[in-house]
């Protein structure tokens, strides 16, 4: 079990840290979109792949 002392730097930290990694992912936003244009149709096809495995893992049992 966790003191209260502990919880509550638990929930400070994650708040802090939460802060911090949107600010920076702001920051960031212009070389995102440069560097990262076309990656959504990675994420696509990964996706797409998972679901054709669990599609046949499910069609043939």
């Amino acid at each position: 079990m966790f003191s209260k002392g502990q919880i509550i730097f638990g929930v400070l930290f994650f708040i802090a840290f939460a802060i911090i990694i949107g600010f920076t992912y702001r920051k960031d936003l212009k070389l995102h979109k440069r560097f990262y244009a076309g990656s959504i149709w990675v994420l696509i096809a990964f996706i797409a792949f998972i679901l054709f495995i669990a599609a046949i893992k499910f069609f043939f049992k």
